[in-house]
Order: C-alpha cells, then structure tokens, then sequence
C-alpha cells in the first residue's frame, strides 16, 4: 500500500523546486481563477514557516497590506504556484518566525545576508 502511495505522490512533485529559506522575502506568483478567466497574483512577503516533506511541504508567507497582517500557506509543489522568486536572503536563527506576527514596524523586519 506504501508503494501505490509514494508513487502517486512521485507524480505530482515538480521537476524544479525553487531554494530559500525561512527568513527570506519572496514573491510567489500564483494562479487565481475568476469566473472562466484565468490570471496570476503576485504575493510578496517574508517566509516564516517551511514544514512537511516530499509532495506534502508546504510553506508560508507574511506580509503586511494596510497595517494588517496576512499569511498565505501554499503547498510546495502545487500546479497553482507559477514561480517563487526570492527577493533577498534573510538572517535568522530560528526554523520558524511566528514571533513575527506580534511585531509591527521596522521591529519586523528580518536582517539581510550582505555577501
């Protein structure tokens, strides 16, 4: 049974699997289904949690719009994401920054690798 499983889940992986890290800022581009129209809507922001494996990883992003703080949780490998950019590399020590979400202001900011 083990076997029928991890081969389906080895089908839907992608091929390329973009590098970064929590910590980083990203622009994920996804794909947003209206009506019968389809478009691409880019979200930007810092990656505050990557977790789970193989086909099942997920990670999630944060930023703030309007002084209000959003996340979004997309899976790693879904046919929906289109492309995830990493905009700068971030310097942290921990695997998740969920501290974040109580910080507002330059006190949310994560530092840059400079290299």
């Amino acid at each position: 049974m083990n076997d029928i499983i991890r081969s389906i889940e080895a089908a839907q992986m992608k091929t390329e699997v973009p590098q970064f890290n929590v910590g980083d800022t990203v622009r994920v581009s996804a794909k947003i289904k209206e009506g019968n129209r389809e478009r691409i809507q880019v979200f930007e922001g810092v990656v505050i949690k990557k977790q789970g494996g193989s086909s099942r990883a997920t990670f999630t992003v944060r930023k703030n719009s309007n002084g209000i703080g959003v996340e979004k949780t997309w899976p790693l490998h879904s046919p929906k994401i289109e492309k995830v950019e990493v905009v700068r590399r971030g310097k942290v020590r921990r695997a998740k920054l969920t501290y974040l979400r109580g910080r507002v202001g330059k006190a949310s900011k994560v530092k840059e690798i400079v290299k």
